[in-house]
């Protein structure tokens, strides 16, 4: 996890990222004051779980507003490989460090392998990590709602070089009354061990729902259907992490808690227990929640 120093609404991402709004009135320095006390506190939750998390300093070097958002240029796998990916804003190309990974080598993680997708972005072509790709890593797919932020042959490409079956669909939401690609799969769609939170109605076209249906439930999934108005509250930006004991969590924000139903905890309770943390000012000006936040590192250890 990266914890920012200089935390603000992103220019460069709101002209797709219908979430990201600015607070009028309130100075920048507030802004990152905020978000700190709100990623301090949500770390020491994930530890009192027992979760083992690190924790970088974003560099005061660099003009990275979304720094807090690692999961978008990088990911860590279980055969010591990791992935590097391009990205759509300019200034979030700034955010891939080798100081990181250098460190994680120095703690006893094995780095096998880089495998590199940045050079597409001379090409303008875009894939964002664990944004754009939802990884069932226990039954090896991955899946995808294209976006000017998710390609689909750099997605077919990434499938085939670690190895996961693709499942590509088309997500949508109500911008001013027009329907516009959701800009990452994970603010609809969270996968965890027995059940998938995924809002459904976001997928305009039936046959592609059905299919992702059908890949779901033949992974013996319980699927917990979200709203829109549930999407934009970040119900579908989870993760499930282990903590002490190997017990599970579903990690989200206390607006995702907020905004589901008696009913949808209940199913959820039933596969996991729950842990939120309140992030208003960073979905507010980031358009990114809980999950964007963590980048799962699965390499393994010396």
């Amino acid at each position: 996890m990266i914890r920012p120093v200089n935390f603000r609404m992103n220019e460069q991402t709101a002209v797709n990222n219908y979430y990201q709004e600015s607070i009028k009135g309130v100075l920048p320095e507030s802004i990152n004051t905020k978000a700190q006390k709100e990623f301090d506190t949500y770390v020491d939750k994930l530890r009192a779980i027992g979760v083992d998390v690190l924790v970088f300093n974003d560099t005061e070097e660099t003009d990275t507003p979304d720094s807090i958002f690692p999961n978008n240029w990088v990911s860590f796998h279980e055969n010591g490989d990791i992935g590097l990916y391009p990205m759509f804003a300019e200034n979030r190309r700034l955010e891939r460090r080798e100081d990181i990974l250098d460190t994680l080598e120095e703690k006893g993680f094995i780095i096998n392998n880089i495998i590199d997708y940045t050079s597409a972005e001379e090409e303008h072509v875009f894939l964002e990590g664990t944004g754009s790709i939802i990884l069932d890593r226990e039954n090896r797919k991955a899946y995808c709602a294209l976006s000017p932020r998710a390609d689909e042959d750099l997605f077919i490409e990434f499938c085939e070089d670690f190895e996961f079956s693709p499942v590509v669909f088309n997500s949508y939401q109500t911008v001013n009354g027009e329907r516009k690609a959701i800009y990452h799969t994970n603010v609809m769609m969270c996968i965890g061990e027995t059940f998938a939170v995924i809002c459904l109605s976001s997928i305009d076209d039936k046959k592609e729902r059905k299919q992702v249906i059908k890949h779901l439930k033949e992974d013996g999934k319980t699927i917990i259907d979200i709203t829109e108005k549930q999407v934009n509250n970040f119900a579908g930006n989870m993760l499930q992490v282990k903590g002490a004991n190997n017990e599970r969590y579903l990690i989200m924000s206390q607006a995702a808690y907020d905004a589901l139903t008696e009913s949808q905890i209940k199913t959820l309770k039933s596969h996991t227990k729950i842990l939120s943390s309140s992030l208003n000012t960073i979905e507010t000006c980031g358009g990114g929640s809980a999950r964007c936040m963590m980048a799962e590192v699965f390499l393994p250890k010396a």
